[in-house]
C-alpha cells in the first residue's frame, strides 16, 4: 500500500477530517504504511503527499479531507496509478541538470540533522532544509510555512565544502546564515555588544549557551539533504529559491519575509550596544 493509499483509508475509516498529526498518529500506529529507514511517518510527509494529489483530497491548511470525482466522499481505497507528480521545476527543459535537482528535493532523500555529522562530503555541493513539523516554528512563520504549502526552510549552495558550510549553518562552526536567522526566529538573541569590537558588524552570535539550545533544537526538528555539485552554483541555487521560496532565505527570494529581516536588524543593534 502506498502511502496516499494509506492516507485514504485512514480518512475513510475515521469518516471525518483529519490533521496532517492526526493522520501521521494514525498510520504509526496501525502500520498500514512504513517508511523504508523505518523511522516514523511525520505530519509534514502527510502535508507533502496530500498536495501533490488534488484530485484526491481537499486540504484546508493542515486539515485533509477526501475528495471524489462528484466532489463527495467515497467509499472505494483508490488503487495507485505510476506516480507522474513530477515538480513543476523539474517538468521545466530550461533547468540546467534537471537530474540532480530531482535528487537534491526528493523528500525520500533527507535525513534528520543529528544524524548526518559524519555523511557529509567534503566536497562542493547544494543543500536543503527541510522542518519536520511546520508546528514546531513559533508563529507567524510556521503560518507563511503553511501558506507556502511546503516544509523547506533553507536552500543553499556548498562552493568549496558541504561538511564546512552545513557545520556552519546547523552546528555553529563560523558563521551561518541560516543558523543566525533562525536563532532570532526562536526567540534567542545575541550578547549585547557583542560585535563592538568586531570588524564585521553584521556577523551577530549567540552565547555558548543558547547556541547548544539552538543546535539541539535543529538535531531534533531539521531534515536535510545535499548533493554533490561543481558547475553553475548561482544559477541553480537561484533557480530553486525563486521556484520554492524557501521561508528563511532572504537573497534572491521574491517573498522574503520582512519579519526576519526585522529580527536580524534588532540582533545586530542589540550586538553593536553597548550593554
Amino acid at each position: 500500500m502506498t502511502l496516499h493509499e494509506a492516507i485514504i483509508k485512514v480518512l475513510q475509516q475515521k469518516g471525518k477530517t483529519m490533521s496532517t498529526q492526526e493522520i501521521a498518529d494514525v498510520l504509526n500506529q496501525n502500520k498500514w504504511y512504513t517508511k523504508g529507514d523505518g523511522s516514523a511517518i511525520a505530519a509534514f510527509q502527510i502535508h507533502g503527499r496530500t498536495r501533490k494529489y488534488p484530485h484526491l483530497f481537499n486540504r484546508a491548511g493542515s486539515m485533509v479531507s477526501l475528495k471524489s470525482a462528484t466532489g463527495h466522499s467515497t467509499n472505494e481505497v483508490i488503487v495507485s496509478k505510476p506516480e507522474k507528480h513530477i515538480k513543476k521545476l523539474e517538468q521545466n527543459a530550461n533547468i540546467p541538470h534537471e537530474l540532480a535537482v530531482k535528487v537534491l528535493m526528493n523528500e525520500k532523500n533527507y535525513k534528520p540533522a543529528g544524524s548526518i555529522q559524519n555523511l557529509i562530503p567534503d566536497e562542493p555541493g547544494l543543500y536543503c532544509i527541510r522542518i519536520d513539523d511546520f508546528h514546531n516554528l513559533p508563529e507567524p512563520f510556521a503560518t507563511y510555512l503553511t501558506e507556502r504549502q511546503h516544509n523547506i526552510l533553507y536552500i543553499g549552495i556548498a562552493t568549496t565544502s558541504l561538511r564546512q558550510r552545513l557545520g556552519q549553518e546547523l552546528w555553529a562552526e563560523g558563521h551561518g546564515t541560516f543558523f543566525r536567522g533562525l536563532g532570532a526566529v526562536l526567540g534567542y538573541r545575541p550578547p549585547a555588544g557583542s560585535l563592538i569590537n568586531k570588524k564585521n558588524k553584521k556577523n551577530y552570535t549567540f552565547s555558548a549557551a543558547d547556541q547548544a539550545s539552538i543546535i539541539q533544537w535543529i538535531n531534533a526538528h531539521l531534515l536535510i539533504n545535499w548533493i554533490k555539485f561543481e558547475n553553475d552554483f548561482e544559477s541553480m541555487e537561484s533557480t530553486l529559491i525563486k521556484q520554492y521560496l524557501p521561508l528563511l532565505n532572504t537573497s534572491k527570494n521574491p517573498a522574503k519575509l520582512k519579519e526576519l529581516a526585522a529580527l536580524r536588524e534588532e540582533c545586530r543593534n542589540i550586538a553593536n550596544k553597548n550593554q
